[in-house]
């Protein structure tokens, strides 16, 4: 084993891997995968999870890089104000993402796809954006993006976030700014995006909400496309960022239905009552929880020979905002009969997951994967300009979910807290490059 480790240094601090950009300098939180990093992170995470974020020999690196150059005349660069750490960043730090997501990504990149930022240079053939606008961004990297004279299916009935071509076109391969080595990411001072990403924001909707348009736009991406019906009882599974603003979209757009809500924390409880949940259970070590779920859920709670209590009956619909074992198991067992569940919570490889309820029960489970355009108010409009609507009127304000903000080179600092969640009251913590 000592010997395998000395390998693996030898090769870390003898390899070099340029990154491709302009002239310009800037600071960058990185991820660079390499096999001897990625080897060496996943036997030293065992032993201290901070190994992640705070070795030089982890997959994460802090360093000065060249500002990302406009691919072409249709691009802007943003100098970024915020950067958001979504729980795909986190699962990208802590290496817990299936290597299904690799040939979508190129190294290295920066990290980062929540941004709100103004306008720093604008490419000759973009019209109506001008420097110094303040916007957010679109950041899924899809036909229009790459330069694909002819898109694909997907993109061009609007479902863009389903792209054939995300490993083509003009620029390296990312299914988003903050995957790709040409584009940047919001852990870093500057990003470049193309005219069509970009969507500007109204005075009245300040830089806190316009850094959560993206993670609101998720959770409204989710709502849109499996509208409960009135008098529905929706259960959420999970009361961090997505779960939350599972329930604001829900409100937002002002839909008569029950709102159940399973949280870990007081003050994820506090939120998710603030944002229109009408009852909260708590997630406890024990299984009192799934009888405290079941008798909300006006279910009953059979016991089987052995192992969890099932529960016959339950919600409408359920919005699992985790990925983890358990949340995807509770999902399973808190569906009635015929329900839906849609899974948000990015679940990857996961054993030990009973799916007898998939066909016993006859379940609709529906993944949703980002944003794209959806239908408000009878037109058809990107996610995330109808996340800004919403805002604009008055029908939402997100701001206090942004618990913790950070200095960009506090970066090991802001994972250490956004990944020690029970230490807080914590909830969206962003970067200030």
């Amino acid at each position: 084993m000592k010997n395998v480790v000395l390998c693996i240094f030898f090769t870390l601090i003898n390899k070099n891997i340029p990154y491709k950009g302009g002239d310009a300098k800037m600071n960058s939180i990185q991820f660079e995968y390499s096999m001897p990093r990625y080897v060496l992170s996943k036997m030293m995470g065992k032993v201290s999870k901070s190994f992640y974020w705070n070795s030089r020999l982890s997959c994460l690196r802090f360093r000065r890089v060249e500002v990302p150059k406009l691919p072409n005349d249709e691009w802007v660069k943003v100098k970024v104000k915020y950067g958001g750490i979504c729980g795909s960043d986190l699962n990208l730090v802590l290496l817990k993402d299936s290597p299904t997501t690799s040939p979508f990504a190129s190294f290295p990149f920066t990290i980062g796809h929540e941004v709100v930022g103004t306008i720093e240079e604008v490419g000759s053939k973009v019209e109506n954006i001008q420097v110094g606008d303040r916007v957010v961004i679109d950041p899924i990297l899809s036909c229009i993006t790459r330069g694909i004279a002819d898109p694909c299916p997907n993109c061009r009935r609007g479902d863009y976030n389903l792209c054939n071509f995300m490993t083509e076109g003009e620029i390296s391969p990312g299914m988003l700014i903050g995957t790709c080595r040409d584009s940047g990411g919001s852990w870093g001072s500057y990003l470049v995006a193309h005219k069509s990403q970009v969507l500007k924001l109204p005075d009245n909707v300040d830089d806190l909400n316009g850094v959560l348009v993206e993670p609101f736009s998720c959770s409204l991406h989710a709502v849109l496309r499996n509208l409960p019906k009135k008098d529905d009882t929706v259960l959420v599974i999970g009361a961090g960022t997505i779960g939350i603003c599972v329930v604001a979209a829900m409100r937002a757009l002002e839909i008569p239905c029950r709102i159940v809500i399973l949280a870990k924390h007081a003050f994820q409880a506090q939120l998710a009552s603030r944002y229109g949940a009408d009852e909260i259970i708590y997630l406890t070590k024990n299984k009192n929880y799934i009888y405290e779920t079941a008798k909300s859920l006006y279910a009953s709670v059979l016991e089987p020979i052995f192992g969890d209590p099932v529960v016959q009956g339950g919600a409408d619909l359920i919005f699992e905002c985790v990925g983890n074992k358990q949340s995807i198991n509770d999902a399973l067992r808190f569906a009635r009969h015929g329900g839906k569940i849609v899974l948000l919570g990015l679940a990857g490889i996961i054993d030990g997951v009973d799916c007898t309820t998939v066909w016993l029960n006859e379940l609709d489970i529906k993944g949703s994967f980002a944003y794209s355009t959806d239908e408000y108010q009878e037109k058809k409009m990107r996610t995330l300009q109808i996340a800004i609507e919403l805002m604009r009127n008055g029908k939402v304000d997100l701001a206090p979910l942004v618990t913790h903000r950070f200095p960009l080179e506090n970066y090991r600092d802001a994972l250490s807290t956004v990944i020690n969640k029970r230490k807080g009251s914590i909830i969206k913590v962003v970067l200030e490059p």
